[in-house]
Formats: C-alpha cells, sequence, structure tokens
C-alpha cells in the first residue's frame, strides 16, 4: 500500500512538535507496580504530510519491554531516552521528544509510631534526541505541609502583648515560653517537584529517592498518609517550628541540590517548583527557579544575582546537533 504519510503536504510547510499524547501503561518492576502516562513527539519536515502514529505505540511497547527485563529501581529517565531515541530513528525525524510520569508507591514508617504507610509519588523523566545525543532530566513530585511565617510572627507579637499586659510576665519569661510552645499559624498543603537534566554524555547517578528527601525535606514537614495520635502531633509540631513561605521551599530544594550533587557538571540543568494551597484565601501561591547548576552555584557562593536564568527550553535547544 502507499505510505500516505510520506506524502508531499498540500502546504509545505514544518511543524515543530507531531506525535501522541495520553499514552497510559502499567509498567512492573519486579514487585512494584507504575502507573505512567506519555508523551511521544517528533519534528515533521515540511515535506512529509504526517507522521506514522502507530510507530509511536511500537516503540513505547518495545522499550517498555526491555526495560522491565533490565532496570531495578524503575528510572524514568532512562525510559524516556530509549523511547526518544527509538523514535527518533524509526520516524526519520531530526529531533524527538519523550515525556513520562509515573505514579509509584514508597513504603515509609510514621515518624513516632512507626506504622507502615505507603506514600504515592510522582517519578518524572523527560528526554529529547538529536543527531549528535540525547539530554534527559530525572525529576520527582511530592505532597508535604508549610506553615507561614508571617501570619505566626502576628501571632506571636499578640501572644506577648497579652502575656505581658494580662498576666504580667516579663520579657525573658515570654521568650522562654514561646521558646517552648510552638505558636500557631496557618497552613498549606505543598506540591513540590524537583528536576536535574543532565547531558549527553552524563553517566552520574541521580537516585529519585535522594531527590525526594530534598523536596519533602525543603517544607515544613512531611505528611503521612496513615498517622498515630503521636505521629499527628510530630508532624504539626515539625511544621510550626519550621514555618516557610513558598519562596523558601524552592530556594531549599536549590540548596540541597548544591550540596547533594557537588561533582555534577556544572552545564547540568536544574528546575525547582513549589505550590502551595493556600487555607485563608481563594488563591494558591507559587515559586519556581530555573537555571544552569554552574549559574546556581556561582550566584549562592557569591550572593550576586546571576546574569541570566537559563531555561528548561533553551537548554534542550543547546543539545547537541541542534
Amino acid at each position: 500500500m502507499e505510505d500516505v504519510q510520506a506524502r508531499t503536504p498540500a502546504i509545505g510547510v514544518g511543524l515543530s512538535r507531531v506525535g501522541v499524547t495520553g499514552v497510559e501503561k502499567v509498567v512492573r518492576i519486579r514487585d512494584e507496580l507504575f502507573f505512567a502516562r506519555l508523551e511521544c513527539f517528533v519534528d515533521l519536515s515540511g515535506a512529509q504530510k504526517g507522521a506514522h502514529m502507530s510507530r509511536f505505540e511500537e516503540v513505547v511497547n518495545e522499550a517498555i519491554g526491555e526495560v522491565v527485563l533490565t532496570e531495578s529501581p524503575f528510572r524514568a529517565e532512562t525510559l524516556a531516552r530509549d523511547i526518544a531515541e527509538l523514535v527518533r530513528e524509526r520516524q526519520g525525524a531530526a529531533r524527538a521528544e519523550v515525556t513520562i510520569a509515573a505514579r509509584y508507591p514508597e513504603h515509609k514508617p510514621a515518624p513516632v509510631s512507626g506504622v507502615a504507610t505507603q506514600e504515592i509519588y510522582t517519578l518524572h523523566g523527560r528526554a529529547v534526541a538529536l543527531e549528535g545525543g540525547t539530554r534527559h532530566l530525572v525529576g520527582v513530585s511530592a505532597t508535604g505541609m508549610t506553615a507561614c511565617p508571617c501570619a505566626q510572627e502576628l501571632i506571636a507579637a499578640r501572644a506577648r502583648e497579652r502575656l505581658a499586659d494580662e498576666e504580667g510576665f516579663s520579657a525573658e519569661q515570654i521568650e522562654r515560653i514561646l521558646a517552648q510552645v510552638p505558636v500557631a499559624t496557618h497552613n498549606q498543603r505543598g506540591l513540590g517537584t524537583l528536576y536535574i537534566g543532565c547531558l549527553e554524555n552524563c553517566e552520574a547517578e541521580i537516585d529519585a529517592k535522594t531527590l525526594l528527601r530534598i523536596v519533602e525535606g525543603s517544607m515544613s514537614s512531611e505528611i503521612y498518609e496513615l498517622m498515630k495520635r503521636s505521629d499527628e502531633v510530630e508532624v504539626v509540631e515539625k511544621a510550626h517550628r519550621r514555618p516557610r513561605f513558598v519562596e523558601d521551599c524552592v530556594r531549599e530544594m536549590l540548596a540541597g541540590v548544591v550540596r547533594t550533587f557537588p561533582s555534577l557538571d556544572g552545564a547540568s540543568f536544574v528546575s525547582a517548583r513549589q505550590e502551595n494551597l493556600e487555607t485563608i484565601h481563594q488563591h494558591n501561591v507559587l515559586a519556581e527557579r530555573h537555571s544552569l547548576l554552574a549559574e546556581l552555584r556561582g550566584e549562592l557562593e557569591s550572593g550576586a544575582p546571576t546574569a541570566r536564568q537559563t531555561t528548561l527550553e533553551q537548554w534542550l535547544d543547546g543539545g547537541s546537533g541542534a
């Protein structure tokens, strides 16, 4: 049969991205199941009418089969890289891009009781394959809670006035009381997302569990699906002793990456994003930062703002063959 997709289009304009979205797969690695959603794209020249859409599905199934046989733990970035390279080859494209978001369970104990709890996280993988090589990103998303520093200071000030005027405590006594009793404030449930992008020749091991520790540690406290009363007390008290704005969470993530990966190439890419669901407002709040690791290190070391903040698109377009 004639290859209809290979015909010359009526309008000879190239397209930036052509592909499939909403591809859903369940991947089993050892005894764990990962529910993954994928997007696959290639560029399309102005001389070709269409991409071969069925080949996307064939490549996804082929790559998943290979990963299941060889990997533990599951690495979404590896799967994204393999699919991107295969898609680019099969479609005869100059550029292929694959994005994966996989929901998966982690088992961890509650902070005091030790009761086993299953937490669900999202593992991200993204890859762009070009003629000269493939750049990929690994990322995680985790939910935690934050306590607002501003409202806490306002309540602390009101408490100082009451303790002094109505109860007759001295300034020293008041500070001792406030040091021992966590001060109330309003809370948010926050979603933190952290990505690290690796160059074509990158061989660094970036473990998802390490990224999860950075993301959860950036917020006022981790949260748990199952807790005893002793755990609830611990989580609430910890959060109120570590009040953080949405901006603080992003900065904590960035600092965590710099501390944790001192030998990672400075041309690697870093993206941190935090969105908090407000409880006393109708709106949500968001903060994010993206840059090369070298730009971030320089800013942290010097205290001076970097001349530029490289975006993900700029980093990807800087790949070999771009």
